[in-house]
């Protein structure tokens, strides 16, 4: 699925982000969510995470960017987006989001999402709408 031309069901699409390691601290002021599991790696050990955890609204995020850039890139083209987080995302390692178009029509299109970081699911049940 690209953008460009009649989108039908069964597409797919994917998109592959490496978070670096200071992302969830740029994140953490745009969000201006400063819970030390992303910003305190000490911290974050203390309490059983293997360090800086990734925000989930940051996942959620490239997950609407996969929609948006598979729908030619335009983000006035995203409606709605819904997922169901199954696990926290850490920097440094690829999370790999990808999209299946359930329905389609002149409209826009819904397409069902997943995200996984080497084999573990941050993303299950995701959905996404477009209007074209």
């Amino acid at each position: 699925m690209t953008g460009s031309g009649p989108v039908e069901p069964g597409e797919t699409f994917e998109l592959a982000v490496t978070p670096d390691r200071y992302l969830p601290h740029r994140y953490a002021g745009a969000s201006e969510d400063f819970n030390p599991i992303h910003v305190d790696e000490e911290y974050a050990r203390g309490v059983g995470l293997p360090g800086n955890i990734l925000h989930g609204l940051y996942t959620m995020g490239i997950a609407a960017r996969a929609v948006m850039t598979a729908a030619g890139g335009d983000p006035r083209v995203l409606r709605r987006i819904a997922v169901q987080f199954r696990g926290f995302g850490v920097p440094e390692e690829e999370i790999v989001v990808r999209g299946s178009v359930r329905a389609a029509d002149g409209a826009g299109i819904v397409a069902d999402l997943a995200a996984d970081q080497n084999g573990r699911p941050l993303i299950r049940g995701g959905e996404a709408v477009t209007r074209s």
